[in-house]
């Protein structure tokens, strides 16, 4: 179980990547992203989440040169734009993320959304596979990919994703997809954990937090790393920042697992993976 903000998770190729992490997502190029970024790394985060689509990569990249960490230290994780969807088009949008980032090697590249319109993503995951057999991602995956994606992905890949990484919060628990990335050895890592902060009023997390004397955000983070998930909550508050990490002195019983898993309604806040895209 992770028990600091260094524990990892070992990925199916034999890859470590930190169970818990800072996403970016609508943070600003430039300062703010560079300050969270490096703030985030004072504390001691080792993982952080970030996208072409997020247009700050390059803030990511500064941040991380300029934090005084040894980057052997830190898990740094991309997405590929949907636009960039295709072989030769992944390729190339590979190689702008690395020189936006200013990384020699990627430790973990994701297709972003399956984007089932485009017909694409088995043609771009052969791009994944060639960058990943040439060394230059150390691991490779998916994100926002349903069970049938995945089916039709691993029905004729020559490397299994090794993370899916997915909407999942409290109202929108994902168990079978959860329990299909078991079954194959994909760990699954949850976008907006927090459910961007729509469930900090509800009553049973605020009874279980009121106990453990700890935010709903803080036994949401802790029922995220109990349950084998990675987790990527995103703040540019320092204050926030540090308090999101602060769970990893409490226990959550497997009462109150439950009683969370329970407030599952299959409420989405971002789109549908079915359709998006």
């Amino acid at each position: 179980m992770a028990d600091s903000l260094t524990s990892c998770t070992t990925l199916h190729n034999g890859v470590k990547m930190p169970w818990f992490g800072l996403g970016v997502f609508l943070v600003k190029e430039g300062e703010e992203v560079i300050n969270t970024v490096k703030t985030a790394l004072s504390v001691g985060y080792r993982s952080i989440d970030t996208a072409a689509g997020y247009n700050n990569e390059e803030g990511v990249g500064r941040a991380i040169a300029e934090s005084g960490v040894p980057r052997e230290e830190i898990f740094v994780t991309s997405k590929l734009a949907n636009d960039d969807q295709g072989y030769d088009s992944a390729l190339k949008a590979f190689d702008t993320s690395m020189e936006k980032l200013g990384l020699e090697t990627l430790d973990l590249y994701l297709i972003h959304w399956p984007c089932p319109s485009k017909g694409l993503y088995k043609e771009t995951w052969k791009a994944f596979e060639k960058l990943y057999k040439e060394g230059r991602i150390r691991s490779i995956g998916v994100s926002n990919f349903n069970e049938k994606h995945l089916d039709d992905l691993l029905s004729d890949c020559e490397v299994r994703p090794m993370v899916n990484q997915v909407e999942l919060h409290p109202r929108l628990v994902q168990k079978s997809l959860h329990d299909y990335c078991r079954r194959h050895e994909i760990q699954i890592e949850a976008w907006s954990p927090l459910m961007k902060a729509k469930i900090f009023d509800d009553p049973t997390l605020t009874e279980i937090a009121s106990k453990h004397n700890k935010t709903p955000a803080q036994v949401v983070l802790r029922w995220d790393l109990q349950k084998e998930i990675v987790t990527i909550p995103k703040s540019i508050k320092p204050e926030r920042i540090r308090e999101n990490a602060d769970v990893f002195d409490f226990t959550l019983s497997d009462d109150e697992i439950s009683k969370i898993d329970a407030l599952d309604r299959g409420e989405r806040t971002g789109p549908d993976p079915d359709t998006f895209g």
